[in-house]
């Protein structure tokens, strides 16, 4: 597309109301009032708005309110056709090379906008400043002291430093800082809100320093010291609020105080005070990455040294003193890169949002802004990126070279000096998993970082160019607008609930080297060993594995500072390989191999010597798992195998969290599964039965498709069908029909849910042209299947004129015969004027979709589910939650099918689940987040929608919005209608959905990231009945799927069925599809339905909740035909009528005797 086309297209493309914001869809909950609002989510600012509410007056219901639609503009040809400026010129040539539409555009300017500081802001945080600048200046001096006697600080401030070992050489005396200058990204103009931190660099005079303080955590301790005095004496003053100490991206060598303003501006700004050496004092030749600076001798309190011991260098301690040096030299280079560069300052702040989304900011071994700052000028500096490029394009080419470099292998130095003094990337490999040199050649500014990590940045990286690339999502709300925490990102999440238990490791490891070079930080010491452990025993099964990055909260300066052990837990996350995570074997070398003895050391006692079909002997491990629930989990038998064996870690330390929610679609006792092969069962039993139709020997016209439509067929049943044996002495029998019948004085027997199968018959010329004709030859088809069926496979068969149900291997299928051409004939009306047209009708629509619509989704979820295994469980978890709160019945089970498909099919920003748990959490923040009244949700199954589809959809959709259900989901059978969202949900149950999903999400990301494990995850499974005016509590005896409850009873009552064992008898017909709530819930919505709503949990729920509508207790005018439930008012000069409330209720327990064994008025809701 040229610019001036472009031009042309994006100003036909104007939309109302300035900047479309992301829009959350709100409304009233009621049946006849509809209240809409607008929601602007600003995640990348790190804070969520509180949807605002727009009331509006009650009134007749509307099908769909069009305020806050993005509509389009109408524009006058004058304008529509003025020739474009220069400028714009300029800019559209950019948006037609760079962005996919101007609104990309115009979504980065206003993000910048919004994160950026406004002036205003900034002149009272240099007013701030300079305040704090003057207190400094007037802090006194202190006599010299040695570095272990600290009697002259005084009793309300501790030193803000871990003193083990206590002893030190050394003499301390404060004096006022030689210099006192703000560093950082303040100056550089990068700052993004909310948080805005200003740092500051106290340059401490060369008088309080001798020589070698940089043995033996001197220089870090005297750091210490001379903060800790600072810190007592700005806690005095009045303009301050706040003073606390704090690690420094969560390194205990390095603490900093953060100061915060008095009163109101207390969240205006935090400043931090590092304490740095002067220049030039330690010399660079000291700290090189193969110097040693802390003594093994005086780490361990021998009192001397072993004659003869080699010291290992101290590379992380090094670097640590050398950070300080190089702290305002940093600052004047970022200075020059930035000068003349606005767009180096967009850049910066676009890939601060993006790192903050991701959790990769803050914390030990973080990629910080000030990183973010120096990968942008070490672009720079190498051309790779230069000084008119835009913020946006800066980000886009940073991303692209983290995607494409791997600095754990290939370092990178913006060190331009060739002096031979300085040590080289090999070095620094040596001694650093990750390398970024910085411009003085002697400081790792990733020294921290560990590899995992690193392989963090560059898989999001990666997959951050893939979305931005990507045409058919928007790619700004997927990366700078959406938090990707680590529970929803990976699919198994675990936790070290104590890190304490890496002291013990350390020394099974013998990890005392490390522990001098982190200055007894067990933690830091210990992580890249056992990340390699993992990373080597789960080899394929993982894509990624990560770790939450260690940090603590800021502490009152009159308390001691937080051990190593006060880090509280370590959380890992796992990105599962669909193809290898759920193998069961593990196989090794061959027995007469050197590698084998390697492969026992590594693996211990679970190595064991197997015989292979190929005839070779190997070593092998194979883990314990019987069903596909169980397989998930291998790779949690692996993590607790080798962190026992290894590093001593027991199991009770560790809580993993892979699959905690599977427990709600168990149906049975341990070790049963979460039903994969169950369904697997049925699938085959259904095949088998296709292949006797298609060969069945006397039909008239033969079978040309068999098409499932059940649930069960496309794997997501929440509880698939499983074979049942009646016991026939439990029930009655219809001697005429040959089946069985329930009995009043048993319990309801158990539900079988027939599952539909459409057989689709051969076209003819026989076939007649009227419908009725045409359902009769239908039913005729229906009783011949029954008998060839019965006659040639000998099975049991029950015909109707609408479907014939066939019991095979404990299963009932429903076999529905269907015409191609019947839904053309339904459409057909003859005009008065006896013109024959076609339009459709509520009979061909509903025909369409169960022999087109349903089987072609049936056949394609069923593809998908041999591409994700994931994606059955997660439907199935998805449908129980949707049940579980009562709303089965106002979201079809297709529409939840849909939803979960579009997480597999369009994942952005994440890969595609891997684990069921990852994709209910994926649903949840799904419904929660998703803008239904702005845009389509479009699921491209089989791939058969291209790029231009997606705009063509998108544009029908803003075009027709009005006339459109409120939850619209296209598919590429299905682009106009949304037929499984036109009838539900109604836009005040949407709302409903919006409501419980974010309350859902919240309360489980809380509880499955809490180490302690204790959480009861099924709390979000449960509803909140406060809700509901009225709750009719029924008799679990005749609720069928009893044992289907969220909390499933321990005891429940026979149900009629043998078990799974014993042999099937075909002697006659079992009871099917009989459950008395639903045929109870039936008869409420047709004697009720238009006073109130009736809700329910289809699967073993005990209660059902009734919410009245607002508008049924209006009083209205007498009518003899209306006065079912109803009463007259009071004498008054107009006959008027008002529901007859206490009578409605005795209605429900006579509808439903023997059923319903309370109900329950709150009336505290409501009055009679």
């Amino acid at each position: 597309m040229t610019g001036k086309q472009l031009y042309q297209s994006e100003r036909k493309k104007g939309y109302k109301g300035g900047f479309p914001t992301p829009l959350r869809f709100w409304s009233r909950m009621s049946e006849d009032v509809e209240r809409d609002a607008e929601c602007g989510d600003q995640e990348a600012a790190g804070a969520n708005m509180v949807p605002a509410k727009e009331s509006r007056p009650r009134g007749k219901k509307r099908a769909f309110s069009s305020e806050g639609l993005l509509q389009p503009v109408k524009i006058s040809k004058a304008t529509l056709y003025k020739p474009p400026t220069s400028e714009e010129l300029s800019r559209l040539k950019e948006t037609e090379n760079l962005f996919h539409s101007n609104l990309l555009r115009l979504q980065v300017e206003e993000l910048l906008k919004e994160v950026m500081l406004k002036e205003k802001r900034k002149q009272k945080i240099d007013t701030f400043l300079h305040q704090i600048n003057a207190l400094l200046a007037k802090i006194p001096e202190t006599p010299e002291a040695e570095i272990t006697d600290q009697s002259w600080l005084p009793k309300d401030v501790k030193v803000p430093f871990v003193q083990v070992p206590f002893s030190v050489k050394g003499r301390f005396r404060f004096l006022p800082p030689v210099s006192v200058k703000v560093v950082g990204s303040y100056l550089l103009g990068t700052c993004i809100k909310p948080a805005i931190n200003v740092d500051m660099a106290l340059t401490m005079p060369r008088e309080i320093f001798q020589d070698k303080d940089n043995l033996n955590q001197r220089y870090h301790r005297k750091r210490a010291l001379y903060l800790a005095h600072v810190a007592h004496h700005l806690a005095k003053e009045e303009l301050l609020g706040s003073v606390t100490f704090a690690y420094a991206n969560g390194n205990h060598l390095k603490p900093v105080v953060l100061l915060q303003p008095q009163g109101k501006d207390a969240k205006m700004v935090t400043v931090r005070l590092y304490a740095c050496p002067p220049q030039d004092f330690f010399k660079p030749s000291r700290l090189h990455p193969s110097k040693n600076n802390v003594r093994t001798a005086w780490f361990t309190e021998r009192g001397s040294p072993v004659a003869g011991e080699v010291e290992p260098p101290t590379p992380h301690y090094n670097n640590s003193i050398l950070w300080d040096l190089a702290m305002e030299s940093h600052l004047l280079f970022l200075s020059g890169s930035a000068s003349d560069f606005p767009g180096m300052r967009d850049g910066v702040a676009l890939l601060k949002v993006w790192l903050r989304q991701r959790e990769l900011e803050k914390g030990f071994g973080c990629f910080n802004g000030f990183l973010a700052s120096m990968l942008v000028a070490y672009l720079l500096s190498r051309h790779q990126i230069n000084k008119v490029m835009s913020g946006y394009q800066v980000l886009r080419n940073a991303l692209q070279f983290l995607a494409t470099t791997d600095l754990s292998t290939s370092g990178i130095s913006l060190s331009k000096d060739g002096d031979g003094s300085l040590p080289t990337l090999s070095d620094f490999h040596k001694a650093f998993q990750v390398v970024f040199v910085d411009p003085s050649g002697l400081v790792n500014l990733c020294a921290d970082m560990t590899a995992s990590k690193y392989k963090q940045i560059q898989f999001e990286a990666k997959r951050s160019m893939e979305v931005l690339d990507d045409k058919t999502v928007d790619g700004f709300q997927l990366l700078l607008m959406t938090r990707r925490p680590l529970i929803r990102a990976f699919d198994h999440v675990f936790h070290l609930k104590q890190v304490s238990k890496l002291q013990a490791a350390c020394k099974k490891m013998q990890l005392l080297h490390e522990l001098l070079d982190h200055g007894g930080n067990y933690i830091s010491a210990t992580l890249p060993f056992l990340l390699r452990l993992l990373e080597r025993g789960l080899a394929q099964r993982i894509l990624l594995l990560t770790h939450s990055l260690p940090q603590l909260l800021p502490w009152p300066i009159d308390a001691d500072p937080p051990k190593h052990k006060d880090t509280g837990s370590l959380s890992f996350g796992l990105l599962l390989s669909p193809d290898f995570a759920i193998s069961v074997l593990e196989k090794g070398p061959e027995a007469d191999r050197p590698e084998a003895v390697e492969f026992q050391r590594f693996w211990g006692k679970r190595s064991e010597l197997r015989r292979f079909q190929d005839g070779s002997i190997c070593e092998a491990v194979l883990w314990d798992a019987t069903n596909q629930s169980q397989k998930r989990l291998i790779p949690e038998q692996v993590i607790r195998h080798l962190l026992q064996l290894h590093m001593d870690i027991p199991e009770s330390a560790i809580c993993y969290t892979g699959a905690l929610l599977e427990s709600v679609i168990k149906l049975g006792r341990e070790p049963a599964g979460t039903g994969e092969e169950a369904m697997v069962d049925v699938v085959r039993s259904y095949d088998d039965l296709s292949r006797k139709l298609w060969n069945l020997e006397g039909l008239p016209l033969t079978v040309t498709a068999v098409q499932g439509t059940h649930p069960a067929l496309r794997y997501t049943d929440v509880f698939p069908p499983v074979p049942m044996k009646p016991d026939y002495a439990y029930y009655g029998r219809n001697k005429d029909r040959e089946s069985l019948v329930p009995l009043a004085e048993k319990p309801c027997p158990a539900y079988i849910s027939p599952m539909k199968v459409m057989c689709h018959m051969e076209g003819s010329g026989q076939w007649p042209q009227d419908k009725e004709a045409i359902r009769r030859i239908k039913a005729a088809f229906q009783v011949q299947l029954a008998e060839l069926l019965h006659g040639q496979h000998h099975l049991l068969c029950w015909p109707g004129p609408t479907h014939t149900d066939v019991y095979k291997d404990g299963y009932v299928f429903r076999l529905q015969v269907a015409y191609h051409r019947e839904p053309q004939i339904l459409k057909e009306t003859v005009t008065p004027e006896g013109l024959l047209k076609y339009q459709d009708t509520e009979e061909s629509l509903r025909l369409e979709v169960e022999t087109l619509h349903l089987p072609f989704l049936t056949s394609a979820l069923h593809g998908l589910q041999q591409q994700h295994p994931a994606f059955g469980s997660t439907c199935r978890l998805a449908k129980r939650w949707v049940s579980a709160q009562l709303l089965s019945d106002s979201l079809s089970e297709e529409c939840v099918d849909l939803l979960v498909a579009s997480l597999f099919l369009c994942p952005a920003p994440y890969v595609a689940p891997s684990s069921p748990q990852v994709g209910f959490l994926r649903f949840l923040h799904l419904l929660a987040t998703f803008d239904w009244k702005n845009s389509p949700l479009i699921v491209n199954l089989n791939s058969e929608l291209k790029d231009e589809d997606y705009l063509e959809i998108r544009n029908d959709f803003v075009a027709a919005r009005p006339r459109l259900p409120v939850m619209f989901i296209a598919s590429p059978r299905d682009r106009q209608n949304s037929v499984w969202t036109k009838e539900r949900p109604s836009a005040q149950l949407l709302l409903r959905l919006f409501i419980l999903a974010q309350e859902s999400l919240r309360t489980l990301e809380e509880q499955l990231m809490d180490p302690s494990g204790s959480q009861d995850v099924k709390v979000v499974f449960r509803p909140p009945l406060d809700f509901y005016d009225v709750l009719i509590h029924l008799n679990p005896k005749q609720i069928p799927r009893h044992l289907q409850a969220v909390d499933r009873p321990v005891k429940s009552f026979s149900r009629g069925m043998l078990p799974g064992e014993a042999a099937v008898k075909t002697l006659a017909f079992p009871v099917v599809d009989y459950d008395p709530v639903q045929l109870y819930l039936r008869e409420l919505r047709q004697a009720f339905g238009d006073l109130a709503l009736f809700f329910y949990d289809k699967h073993g729920g005990e209660v059902i909740g009734v919410l009245w509508k607002p508008s049924s207790f209006e009083p209205q005018p007498f009518k003899a035909s209306t006065m079912r439930g109803r009463m007259m008012l009071a004498p008054s000069s107009e006959s008027l009528t008002v529901p007859n409330v206490a009578a409605i209720l005795e209605d429900f327990e006579i509808l439903g005797e023997g059923l319903v064994k309370a109900v329950e008025a709150r009336t505290e809701k409501w009055s009679i």
